[in-house]
């Protein structure tokens, strides 16, 4: 990814742009080149923040979905930052939604793909055959449509990732704790608009996934890409980049 990230107070992001504030939330294996077309897109009328969520540097107790949402509160704080623009892939997208329910003053408009909080079929409890590499490649490429979009520096990263064992421990720990933390019940109480940009193949949250979202939110959009899995602004850069396009311009 060509763009630096900078290190304050404790806290690594990449910043581009100026203008209304767009913050991107990576998901559990994700990083923040996942989001390089969107950066590249809008980063000529927006400032594009992506912050890097401390999945590995968390104590092993404390590992979960609403402690990340606290750290974006820290950060959001730290930069001073109001009525931004929220968008979360996976993960990224339960952070950001348990972080609306707290905060929903400071969050203008929430953008979900493939987001955890209702069901996801992840990896599982545990990793096999995490030395395997074609193991984790098949992981990998169960993500996508395209089995092509998982290009071998991806699964290089995921393959380093998952025998780490410091890694490993948190990955699983948080990936329990995003099942634990079921939203259903709270979604009601999110009030501002919602963009949901869903692909309609996505095998980790399926397109149920996406329809419950969308009558469990009040104010939600739903927007279907076809032949896509289940990170759209890495596969379908281009359709995911309009959809997204369309509801900034529309709030």
């Amino acid at each position: 990814m060509e763009f630096s990230i900078k290190e304050e107070q404790g806290f690594k992001y990449v910043e581009e742009g100026e203008g209304e504030v767009l913050i991107l939330l990576h998901g559990l294996m994700g990083a923040l080149s996942n989001w390089e077309s969107v950066i590249n897109q809008f980063k000529g009328k927006y400032r594009v923040i992506i912050p890097m969520l401390p999945i590995y540097d968390l104590p092993i107790i404390s590992t979960g979905v609403k402690t990340l949402s606290k750290f974006l509160h820290k950060f959001v704080k730290y930069k001073k930052l109001d009525r931004f623009v929220l968008l979360g892939n996976s993960l990224g997208g339960h952070v950001g939604l348990i972080y609306t329910l707290k905060h929903q003053d400071y969050v203008k408009a929430l953008v979900l793909a493939g987001s955890s909080g209702l069901y996801e079929n992840a990896f599982g409890g545990s990793f096999p055959k995490r030395e395997n590499y074609e193991f984790i490649k098949e992981k990998v490429e169960f993500t996508f449509f395209d089995p092509k979009t998982a290009t071998k520096e991806l699964v290089d990263e995921v393959y380093a990732t998952v025998n780490d064992r410091h890694k490993v421990i948190r990955i699983l720990a948080m990936a329990k704790s995003a099942i634990r933390h079921n939203m259903a019940k709270e979604l009601k109480h999110i009030q501002i608009p919602v963009c949901l940009i869903w692909g309609k193949n996505d095998v980790v949250t399926p397109p149920d996934v996406a329809v419950e979202f969308n009558r469990l939110l009040p104010n939600a959009e739903l927007n279907w890409i076809e032949q896509c899995g289940h990170a759209p602004m890495m596969e379908r850069p281009e359709l995911f980049n309009e959809h997204l396009n369309r509801f900034l311009d529309r709030i």
